[in-house]
């Protein structure tokens, strides 16, 4: 049966019909109010719905009138005592100690006694309310408007058609069912599924509308089946982007609405997934034939580190003397734990050119600043293009300073190696006469404080006339395999284009040490969100951006990070009115940034194996309901089995995500 036809059969069914068959009753409440219902069970009653595990749903039907349209949405949470409990547990002990049999056929208990000790109380929490209104469609609403006394209930197990229906509503009276919606697994209980086996499955849909330009989490230990999950839903927006109304992006357009008719994107989607252990970009034994690179070929571009013989990768390097401001960013970011006083000043040094070309003043500081922070590049070893040549304005005297006949004139254009010799003359002859002479006349000095710095970091001496004490220049050594001579387009900008053609970026991080994964990460999130924030300031449509995090905890920003300009926190923040989505993964969900977590509408949680996890969790959403057994679980015969919360679902429901097969994938998904 294709989801359309699931689908209507979802719609048809009257809930308040088809949910109060006999064969689906499980007991009567007690107490209720506004969060909580208990109620009275029997051992017979859960024989016939096949047990009642933690967390299954429940439906409590108000009786005492036909024509009221109206049952109450309950999941079951754990035993609560009956006021009969003592007198039971007292005729319990009182058997034991007579070593009489309870249980079996071979039982001692009159039919009074077992019937009263087969009774037992069940804590539920109610999750909502599900009615009719005026029109006559089924809607729900997370909250209890009205209760009447518990003896008029009765409550009923939610099966097969009926589950799926509630697992699967959404947005009020808004039922699944608008040909986007996917099949991601079906509801699953508990680990344990003796009686599981024998239901039918229920299947689970998501909405993709749900994903695009939204935040998405998902946590638990290695192996529960993180990367499956994230394979679902990567193949998931890949069909809804091959469903947009136009197949290429334009920034031309002027009509800034993100969607068309039925929550399909008006533009296709572009996905970018930040492989931190090369899982994704490279073929392993877990694939077994489901590698997002091989199946969708033709529409995946894989992006290295470093050469890949023979490989299908792109290289992701800068051009340090061509794209200056990139590469001195890429610096920048890889000296943020270096507080010394001069490397801060070498990092606050403005190489932004002047905006005013008029402004001549500016445009020879400029000059000699960007001059001097390219040397620094030389002699870290970072090799220049072929024929390299710097200009500025220098000065005749200084010319001379350097060489007597003053033939090296930087104003001409010279070498690399010898702009270097220059620079270095003139910071050690600062003190000289010259430049004493320039203050007096010019009230200021010649060599600025931005240029001071950056001699500094040249010449590796804090003092003039002093000896090398410092590293300087070498910091930049670390830089040289970020670095190329070519001057190809910068691979951020392909990237870019990519993605607005709605390719999928694999970015193979698994060769580069920490400290690279979080500068090439931070660089490209950051191109893509300028580049979608002008677009937003221009009044100017953007495709949606999916963007994949894999170990999240590597590069996200820490829980005590308030750092609200941090690139992550920002898409977190504003990525929903740039239309860029954030999926991200780990198992570490203590460490992520509060800001973060706060803006995430969309939760897959398998098993957990601290405390301190678990904490974190139950903050969000009703999750509190399912710490225990999340730290319970078995990670390894429990893959795949996790409490989901989607942005439309106003609970959670408990899911075995579906496998990730390549025969999913279809011809639609690989036009």
């Amino acid at each position: 049966m294709d989801i359309e036809q699931a689908i209507k059969n979802i719609v048809s069914i009257d809930i308040f019909e088809e949910a109060k068959l006999k064969e689906n009753f499980a007991g009567r409440p007690f107490y209720i109010d506004y969060e909580m219902l208990h109620m009275l069970v029997a051992d017979s009653w859960k024989m016939k719905i096949k047990g009642l595990p933690h967390g299954s749903f429940l439906l409590a039907f108000y009786e005492n009138e036909v024509s009221v349209h109206e049952a109450l949405l309950l999941r079951v949470l754990k035993p609560v005592k009956l006021p009969t409990d003592v007198g039971v547990i007292s005729s319990m002990v009182e058997y034991y100690k007579d070593n009489l049999k309870t249980s079996g056929k071979d039982n001692k208990l009159d039919d009074f006694t077992r019937y009263e000790f087969s009774f037992s109380g069940l804590e539920c929490r109610i999750l909502g309310t599900f009615y009719k209104d005026k029109n006559n469609s089924i809607c729900f609403g997370a909250d209890v408007e009205n209760f009447y006394s518990a003896n008029n209930y009765s409550v009923y197990k939610a099966r097969e058609k009926v589950l799926e229906l509630i697992v699967n509503f959404r947005d009020g009276h808004i039922i699944p069912g608008n040909g986007t919606d996917e099949r991601i697994g079906f509801v699953r209980y508990s680990s344990s599924r003796r009686f599981q086996e024998d239901e039918k499955e229920v299947p689970v849909y998501v909405s993709p509308k749900d994903f695009l330009g939204k935040r998405t989490a998902l946590f638990g230990m290695t192996r529960t089946g993180k990367s499956n999950t994230v394979k679902k839903i990567v193949q998931i927006t890949q069909k809804i982007g091959n469903k947009a109304k136009y197949t290429h992006f334009s920034e031309s357009d002027n009509d800034t609405e993100s969607f068309v008719e039925d929550g399909v994107p008006k533009y296709p989607v572009g996905q970018i997934i930040f492989d931190i252990n090369g899982e994704y970009a490279n073929a392993n034994m877990q694939d077994q034939g489901t590698a997002i690179f091989e199946l969708y070929k033709g529409k995946v571009d894989r992006y290295s580190l470093m050469e890949r013989n023979g490989e299908d990768f792109k290289i992701m390097k800068v051009n340090f003397y061509t794209d200056v401001l990139g590469g001195f960013e890429l610096i920048k970011s890889s000296l943020r734990d270096d507080t010394s006083d001069y490397v801060n000043s070498f990092k606050m040094v403005d190489l932004i050119p002047p905006e005013n070309e008029h402004d001549y003043s500016d445009k020879i500081r400029y000059g000699r600043k960007k001059a001097a922070y390219l040397c620094c590049l030389f002699s870290a070893g970072l090799i220049p293009p072929t024929n390299y040549k710097v200009y500025f304005e220098g000065n005749d005297n200084l010319n001379k300073l350097v060489q007597e006949d003053g033939k090296i004139n930087p104003k001409n254009g010279i070498t690399l190696k010898e702009a270097t010799s220059w620079f270095t003359t003139i910071w050690e002859q600062s003190n000289s006469e010259f430049f004493e002479d320039y203050k007096k006349k010019k009230g200021h000095d010649w060599i600025d404080e931005d240029l001071k710095a950056l001699l500094i970091f040249l010449t590796k001496k804090k003092n003039p006339t002093g000896r090398q004490n410092i590293s300087g220049y070498l910091k930049l050594r670390k830089m040289k395999d970020l670095h190329t001579a070519t001057n190809e387009k910068p691979f951020e900008e392909e990237i870019i284009e990519a993605l607005a053609q709605g390719k999928i970026i694999i970015i193979d991080l698994s060769q580069g040490d920490p400290e690279i994964q979080k500068l090439y990460s931070e660089r490209i999130c950051s191109k893509i969100f300028n580049h979608s924030m002008g677009n937003f300031t221009r009044n100017k449509p953007n495709n949606f951006v999916q963007f994949y995090f894999e170990e999240a905890h590597n590069l996200f920003p820490k829980k005590e990070d308030k750092d609200m300009s941090d690139i992550y926190n920002r898409i977190a923040k504003e990525g929903a009115k740039l239309n860029l989505g954030l999926i991200y993964a780990t198992q570490e969900v203590s460490s992520i940034s509060s800001n973060i977590l706060k803006n995430t509408q969309n939760w897959f949680i398998a098993h957990l194996n601290n405390e301190d996890e678990i904490k974190e969790i139950k903050k969000y959403y009703d999750f509190k309901d399912f710490t225990e057994n999340l730290i319970l679980f078995n990670a390894t015969s429990d893959k795949g089995f996790i409490r989901m919360k989607t942005y439309s679902n106003s609970f959670v429901v408990p899911v075995h995500i579906d496998r990730f097969l390549a025969d999913e994938i279809d011809l639609e998904e690989l036009r």
